[in-house]
């Protein structure tokens, strides 16, 4: 458990304002179910204090990086695409589960379930980066822990108040079939995350 929620809006290492990141995400701006969950939550979201809310079409589930894009070459960039889609040609869509919405110390998001198919189509991408890098240039990320945020707090604040304006709400989730992943151009501007597409590879029944 956490007492107070903080301010998720510190630069990373690397980050600056006007640096951008490659990285493989998950979408889901033209997703009419995770719409319908989206608005279920958006009022209660909006309404709490010192939370910075994410539109709809900024949704996303972030897998795996690949490099900030003033340091990935063009024709590594275009290879490890080609990787991709050669790996992907064995993997499947698959459906998950999309919440309910929790609090957690910088956000409030939706859990997604199970994380076992996310965690294999990181593997592959991972895989694909490996491919043209070697094993030991591809990115490390912390543990996978699949979600979709909603708001990202943007102060320090007791918590206890925040979890229980969300447990007023009734509980609701979505069920979708996630056939695609992306490859972006994600840019970070003050209070949100936004960002350019460079690729979608579909998933193969």
């Amino acid at each position: 458990m956490f007492d107070e929620v903080r301010d998720h809006w510190y630069l990373r290492p690397g980050w600056r304002e006007d640096r951008s990141f490659y990285t493989w995400h998950l979408t889901f701006a033209d997703d009419a179910s995770v719409a319908t969950l989206f608005s279920a939550y958006e009022a209660v979201v909006a309404s709490m204090p010192g939370i910075a809310p994410v539109p709809l079409e900024w949704l996303h589930l972030t897998l795996q990086g690949v490099g900030f894009a003033d340091r990935v070459e063009p024709g590594e960039l275009r290879a490890i695409t080609e990787a991709a889609e050669s790996r992907l040609e064995r993997f499947s869509p698959f459906a998950v589960t999309i919440g309910p919405a929790v609090v957690d110390p910088e956000t409030v998001q939706l859990p997604v379930t199970p994380a076992e198919p996310l965690q294999r189509l990181r593997n592959t991408i991972r895989a694909a980066i490996a491919d043209v890098w070697g094993p030991d240039a591809v990115p490390e990320l912390p543990a996978l822990n699949p979600h979709i945020t909603l708001g990202y707090f943007t102060t320090p604040a007791p918590a206890a108040p925040l979890l229980a304006q969300l447990a007023e709400t009734p509980a609701h989730t979505a069920t979708p079939t996630l056939g695609s992943v992306s490859l972006i151009t994600l840019t970070r501007s003050p209070r949100l995350y936004h960002w350019t597409p460079v690729t979608t590879l579909q998933l193969t029944p």
